[in-house]
């Protein structure tokens, strides 16, 4: 089971935040928004066959599958904040970031396991007001 950390009002509510401002959300924000929503990939996907990082903000195994303990994991998925987020959104499509450079806002995914293709989006975009 996944381990909150971050309440979900104050996930989505940094979510929103960032879905506003894009590049000019505060790093805290942007941090607690990244936060919640690997959270969110843990709860909806429970596993550790595959390592989602997003430095600096953290990172998860999820998918089920075999167990990795120890050394590098052998699926990993690594991306900026602002590319996770958009991804986990539906702002921007797997095919058109994976394998493109991570400081140009690409994924970098490796192993057979490694592609969030039908796990995205995952996560709901601001609310109607």
């Amino acid at each position: 089971m996944a381990r909150r950390r971050i309440d979900p009002a104050d996930g989505q509510a940094a979510l929103e935040s960032w879905a506003r401002l894009g590049a000019d959300t505060p790093r805290s924000v942007l941090l607690t928004a990244v936060r919640y929503g690997l959270e969110e990939l843990e709860a909806l996907h429970p596993g550790h066959s595959v390592e989602v990082r997003v430095p600096p903000a953290g990172a998860v195994q999820a998918f089920g599958g075999p167990r990795h303990t120890r050394g590098t994991p052998p699926n990993v998925i690594e991306c900026r904040p602002h590319t996770f987020l958009a991804l986990a959104t539906g702002r921007v499509a797997w095919a058109d970031v994976v394998g493109n450079p991570i400081d140009a806002g690409g994924v970098q995914a490796s192993g057979i396991r490694a592609d969030l293709s039908d796990a995205l989006p995952f996560l709901r975009g601001p609310r109607s007001h």
